[in-house]
């Protein structure tokens, strides 16, 4: 299993967040959209939200790759429907590629419980 983190921004407008928000709401998922999720390997996946800047953490199996997404997203009308909804309300990070939507983030810390000693 493999975690990926990874950042995108919002438009920083109050209620168009409420709105995207509104659409991740489990009542107003499209099922296509979980399923191409789940059959490209993506095991889990949560969003959080501060401001207008989202991270995505996604659980991943091993069946599962970018390029793999990529191409089945690009192949799948539905996928392009809601991804061409959801541009709506989202905007590059300024450091993205041409046409990139979500940034994959370096994990610079990492805190091992088991490696913190208690003794004195």
């Amino acid at each position: 299993m493999k975690r990926y983190i990874l950042a995108l921004d919002l438009k920083d407008d109050p209620a168009l967040i409420q709105e995207y928000e509104q659409w991740h709401r489990a009542e107003n998922g499209w099922p296509e959209i979980t399923q191409s999720i789940q059959e490209a390997g993506i095991t889990g996946m949560e969003i959080y939200r501060t401001g207008n800047r989202l991270v995505m953490i996604m659980d991943t199996d091993d069946r599962f790759s970018f390029e793999k997404k990529e191409d089945m997203d690009v192949n799948n009308p539905v996928v392009q429907q809601w991804e061409q909804l959801m541009w709506k309300f989202q905007q590059p990070l300024p450091w993205a590629k041409e046409g990139q939507k979500w940034v994959l983030m370096n994990r610079i810390y990492h805190l091992q419980a088991e490696s913190i000693s208690t003794d004195k």
